[in-house]
């Protein structure tokens, strides 16, 4: 699907994105939060009372750094299915610069997550770049787990099963979820939590290479070479390239995790996404680093799509994760 044969719905709302992003993004490498507060205007407010058969709440990990999360708990009507509920965690896209748990596309999304799966939906708002570069994203996606093990919150509900728990992300999440569960694999400390599955929408990965999707597709409006750069500046450490084991995680020089308990791993794929040969090395990878993945590619599908419910791709997305987490479900022995 071209651009120019997108709904005028879309097209229209990744222009006004795009403009307003670009703007913000000035070319010395700071960002006009003032300016994206615009986009913040429509983000809707926690509700106690279901909305479309889920209730969401606001919790707060850690004030000092304003880390919470938006969590989403389907009715009982909902998910009558009378055992536990898998647990996503989900990490928002934005290219580490961009967006929050609170956006509304993304509240429209794990609202959705919510009800389709059922799942209960654990959606972080981890610090942004430039201001928290490099590992703080990172770090905030791990403590999100720790804090959900401890098992301290009253809010989470009884019925939400740690032992099926899942990651998930698109673009910038799909990597900052692919580097907790690397850390995940690392840590004795989980008791609670079991990492069973990983779903990596369009993952956002990088390097200093330029590949053929990048070059064919290098007026993308979302995901330009020019924007991918400057958003990976913003966030590596202060004089890294984009070879970085953060950004080119398929490197030579990255870490090995073919030792690490990694968990099985679905990748998505678009196939008008300038992303899309380095999610296909991602996939190749971690398949050649002994670990259980699978790739579904969506031929007609943006960089994004998943956050624009009218794009046929996303029904068809949230039927092959329903799939997905209800068979790893079954092969972990849990009904």
């Amino acid at each position: 699907m071209k651009s120019t044969m997108l709904p005028w719905k879309t097209r229209l709302l990744i222009y006004v994105f795009s403009f307003i992003t670009r703007a913000a993004c000035r070319a010395d490498g700071t960002v006009n939060r003032r300016l994206l507060s615009v986009l913040d205007l429509l983000n809707p407010r926690p509700n106690g009372k279901p909305v479309h058969g889920v209730r969401t709440a606001d919790i707060t990990v850690d004030p000092s750094r304003s880390l919470w999360f938006r969590l989403f708990v389907p009715t009982e009507k909902v998910a009558s299915n009378g055992s536990g509920l898998p647990v996503i965690v989900f990490f928002h896209g934005g290219g580490f610069v961009l967006l929050s748990a609170d956006a509304k596309n993304y509240d429209i999304l794990c609202r959705q997550f919510a009800r389709k799966m059922p799942a209960v939906v654990v959606s972080v708002n981890y610090r942004l770049s430039p201001e928290n570069r490099f590992p703080a994203p990172y770090d905030d996606g791990f403590d999100v787990l720790k804090f959900l093990d401890s098992r301290k919150l009253e809010a989470i509900p009884a019925n939400a099963d740690l032992s099926r728990c899942f990651l998930a992300g698109d673009s910038a999440g799909a990597n900052l979820a692919h580097h907790v569960a690397c850390r995940a694999g690392k840590e004795v400390a989980l008791r609670e939590v079991k990492l069973v599955g990983l779903i990596s929408i369009q993952p956002f990965f990088g390097g200093e290479e330029r590949t053929e999707s990048e070059i064919r597709f290098r007026a993308d409006r979302l995901v330009s070479m020019d924007r991918t750069d400057w958003l990976w500046k913003a966030f590596l450490p202060e004089g890294s390239n984009r070879d970085h084991e953060a950004a080119n995680v398929s490197a030579p020089k990255t870490a090995d995790i073919s030792e690490l308990d990694y968990p099985a791993t679905l990748v998505c794929v678009g196939g008008l996404d300038p992303l899309q040969d380095w999610q296909r090395r991602y996939y190749q990878w971690l398949k050649s680093s002994g670990k259980e993945v699978s790739m579904i590619e969506y031929p007609n599908a943006i960089h994004g799509f998943l956050v624009f419910p009218e794009l046929p791709e996303t029904s068809l997305l949230l039927e092959n994760m329903r799939e997905y987490i209800q068979n790893q479900c079954r092969r972990n022995n849990v009904n």
